[in-house]
């Protein structure tokens, strides 16, 4: 069984100690690729170096986390710019970037303008997006709304919505749901959720490591070896085999995020 995580942010110092023990054990549990997000100007060298120390194995992304969207926005866009500067190996979408209004609303003009200049950086650079929504689902989908038929596809990161929110994020052609440990959660909604709203096709796995860790392990340092029991988890769901969700998880991966393929 070989999966795909589509989110890690496996460069951040919970991984510094022992990189390479998590990197083999998620080879061994299956693991093809490893996507990994930008958030700021600071994790550039970060993703850089673990992109190129596990070249062919880990793949960056680029792009300002809604959280870091602060007073100094401007001058960081500025200098993550695509356009800019040559990040090697090149990015493979645009992330992980969004609207996040969950503890606060302080800098919500920020982000909306961070998001929306993102939004056509990916346009212009012909890029996928991952998406960050939390408390700002209607301002996002505001924002996706008006370059509809010009986006090139995407990930809405972490997704735990309901049935309404899934069928409004799945009418934007070429994108899919990121699932991953909440799917495991005692309490959570998403599997019927999933059941009822969500085409297997229109779903990639994730973790979201080092959070969010699934069950068995919730609270613990999440990593993308643990994704076997998501996929287990969604193989219940769908009634499917875990060798089928892992292998139609693959396949939208590859259709969503090209550039991860290209060689």
């Amino acid at each position: 069984m070989n999966y795909i995580d589509t989110h890690t942010h496996i460069d951040g110092e919970e991984f510094k100690d022992d990189l390479d023990l998590v990197i083999q054990r998620a080879k061994d549990a299956g693991a093809l690729k490893l996507f990994v997000p930008g958030i700021n100007v600071g994790s550039i060298e970060t993703i850089k170096a673990v992109c190129t120390e596990y070249l062919d194995f880990c793949y960056p992304m680029l792009g300002l986390h809604p959280e870091d969207v602060k007073e100094d926005w401007q001058e960081q866009l500025a200098t993550l710019q695509p356009s800019t500067f040559n990040l090697q190996p090149s990015p493979i979408a645009i992330g992980e970037i969004g609207l996040d209004f969950y503890w606060s609303r302080e800098f919500e003009k920020e982000q909306l303008l961070a998001f929306e200049q993102q939004v056509e950086w990916a346009i212009e650079a012909g890029l996928p997006l991952m998406i960050h929504c939390r408390k700002a689902q209607n301002e996002m989908v505001k924002i996706l709304r008006k370059y509809e038929g010009r986006l090139h596809g995407g990930v809405f990161h972490c997704f735990t919505g309901n049935e309404h929110e899934a069928e409004e994020l799945l009418a934007f052609d070429g994108f899919c749901l990121g699932i991953g440990g909440v799917l495991t959660f005692k309490k959570s909604n998403l599997p019927q959720t999933l059941a009822n709203a969500v085409p297997l096709e229109r779903i990639v796995l994730e973790t979201d490591a080092p959070y969010m860790a699934p069950v068995p392990h919730r609270g613990e340092r999440n990593e993308s070896s643990l994704i076997p029991y998501i996929i287990y988890r969604l193989a219940e769901v769908y009634g499917k085999t875990p060798d089928e969700i892992a292998d139609i998880t693959t396949e939208n991966v590859k259709r969503t995020f090209p550039l991860a393929f290209s060689k």
